[in-house]
């Protein structure tokens, strides 16, 4: 190939892809933009709006874009719902011609235009004038509606859409949000309630702290969820009847401040609430910015704290549950000592047992859960003196900690709303708590209480690949295909049904016993275990032995079992050996 050959092929491809670039970046962008305004009534663009007035025979609707959204100058004046407005804009200034309907008509009251339903005003920016429209009554058939432009005789049809836009409330465009607020820059909060004023002040984040009329811890769940309904809340109706504030129980209203920033940043935005309206499941509120009455969903006035009472922090003793790694407890039972070994809990003393971790983390659940229901005292002093001899006294050590804290509880001789209650108070510190009169029961737990009561070797149910269930003079072997499969080995090969294999797994997992009858195991025939009934034994994967249950005799409600491996005899609940007895009879399917 010579030289001018592949001259004369680089020239082409060179040509073919400069029109190609050409096409797709400049010729391209041209078509689809005039396709997109191809039988457009106005070749504007949305963000190019300024100004948008809708006049109508009952009201005027007049709206301006500010920096961010926009404003409503009438009816009233307030901010402007962003969605809506944005939504009709770009309505408007999409809207298609369908067809001319008449040139130059005589009569425009044939069409609804005389007077017109609507006149549409749009101000655009760049556009000395704006652009009118005027809007008449829709079609016989309902798809179309008659509309003109401003100086221009032509009577045209636009879609239907165009009547439901002008013809939309004032309501509709004004923004329904109750208070507008960043959550996060919230720093104070004064509320106003029944003649009571109290403030309460942001500390770290998540905690706040009540300042006026005294200093107290504030409950920050309590603050976080009003905070939460403030800043979501939406207005359910606008009020526009013109009848003063005091029909809506605004005259002496409640009132809510927040605080927004600090020091010379700081702002404050107000919110007055007035009556409630039961049959409209809402609180009229009115907003010092615009003086408008709205009304509110009435959960939003639920969530407002009322007293200084209800707004205190109510936990009774604070600690890190995931810290704590020693517990006594002293009561009227007795007293029993816990120690944390890595990840499972163990009793020290009277004596040295392996406590139930579920029983131990509901004592410490039960702790950090307790909650005031009022309060007595506020000083170390007032829980010197009202506690001075405790039923119950918890102590709670946490890592790093030298002392513990020390929780103390005792029945109160009074009752609240005519039920009874306890008090309670952590040593050394205020204040002192009312709280349910189950507290001293709940905490009052012993060795026996906490001390773990599984029988079964702790196993994982993954790990069982055999089962021999032993009986009547009948032996059952089951061995694990898979994850979910069982199968039938002895006395004869075939399917066993899984679920009834797993429930065997499950009830010697869980297992409890209700109480030891025989320490060592003495008098064994007695509980009818000197010749078990039942033999019930779990093997891993190589035949390494995980345990066996040996079932003894039924005694009312409990019967009695032990481990072969070890000479202690327990009574456990009937109910749970009943499922082991009907194993072999129902496992092969």
């Amino acid at each position: 190939m010579s030289w001018k050959t592949i001259a004369v092929l680089l020239i082409l491809v060179l040509g073919l892809g400069g029109y190609f670039y050409y096409d797709t970046y400049w010729l391209l962008p041209a078509r689809d933009k005039a396709e997109s305004v191809k039988g457009r009534l106005w070749s504007v663009e949305p963000k190019d709006v300024e100004a948008l007035t809708i006049k109508r025979a009952t009201d005027t609707i007049r709206l301006k874009r500010v920096d961010d959204g926009w404003e409503m100058l009438e009816p009233v004046k307030t901010r402007g719902d962003r969605g809506p407005i944005d939504e009709v804009v770009l309505s408007l200034t999409t809207a298609r011609v369908d067809r001319e309907v008449a040139a130059n008509p005589a009569k425009l009251g044939e069409f609804g235009l005389d007077p017109a339903t609507a006149e549409v005003r749009l101000d655009v920016k760049g556009r000395a004038a704006p652009l009118t429209l005027l809007v008449g009554e829709k079609s016989p058939t309902g798809a179309w509606v008659y509309a003109k432009e401003a100086g221009k005789p032509a009577v045209v049809t636009l879609s239907e859409v165009t009547a439901r836009d002008v013809s939309r409330p004032a309501a509709d465009f004004r923004d329904k949000t109750i208070v507008a607020f960043d959550r996060k820059a919230v720093t104070g909060i004064d509320i106003e309630v029944d003649g009571q004023r109290f403030s309460v002040e942001a500390g770290e984040p998540g905690k706040w702290r009540i300042a006026k009329p005294a200093a107290y811890p504030a409950d920050g769940d309590m603050i976080a969820d009003f905070l939460d309904k403030l800043e979501g809340a939406k207005v359910k109706e606008f009020v526009a009847d013109g009848a003063p504030p005091s029909r809506y129980g605004l005259d002496t209203p409640a009132r809510v401040t927040l605080w927004i920033g600090k020091d010379k940043d700081r702002s404050s935005k107000a919110l007055s609430f007035g009556a409630t309206d039961s049959a409209k499941q809402g609180v009229y509120v009115m907003r010092d910015s615009d003086q408008n009455v709205l009304l509110a969903p009435e959960e939003l006035w639920k969530a407002v704290p009322k007293t200084v009472a209800a707004l205190r922090d109510k936990v009774v003793v604070a600690y890190a549950y995931d810290k704590a790694n020693r517990i006594q407890v002293d009561s009227g039972r007795g007293t029993v000592t816990l120690e944390k070994d890595g990840g499972t809990w163990r009793i020290t003393a009277p004596e040295a047992l392996k406590a139930d971790s579920t029983a131990v983390s509901n004592l410490l659940w039960k702790i950090r859960d307790l909650r005031a229901a009022g309060f007595l005292g506020e000083t170390p002093e007032d829980v010197g003196r009202l506690l001075a001899k405790p039923e119950v006294t918890v102590r709670i050590w946490e890592e790093g900690a030298k002392e513990p804290k020390t929780l103390l509880v005792r029945a109160f001789t009074e009752k609240r709303g005519g039920a009874p209650v306890a008090v309670a108070g952590v040593e050394g510190t205020g204040p002192v708590a009312l709280v349910d009169a189950k507290t001293v029961e709940d905490l009052s737990r012993t060795a026996a209480d906490l001390r773990d009561r599984s029988i079964f070797p702790s196993f994982d149910l993954a790990e069982v690949k055999r089962a021999r269930i032993t009986g009547g003079g009948k032996v059952l072997v089951v061995d694990r295909g898979s994850d979910s499969e069982w199968k039938v080995v002895e006395p004869s090969r075939g399917p066993a049904k899984a679920p009834k294999v797993d429930n065997v797994l499950l009830t010697l997992k869980s297992m409890r016993w209700k109480d030891i009858v025989s320490p060592q195991g003495q008098d064994a025939a007695r509980y009818g275990l000197d010749k078990p009934e039942l033999e019930v034994t779990l093997a891993k994967s190589g035949d390494a032995e995980v345990g066996t249950l040996l079932v003894g005799k039924r005694d009312g409600d409990v019967s009695y079992v032990r481990l072969k491996s070890a000479p202690t005899i327990y009574a456990v609940d009937d109910t749970l050996v009943a499922d082991l007895r009907k194993a072999s009879a129902d496992i092969p399917q």
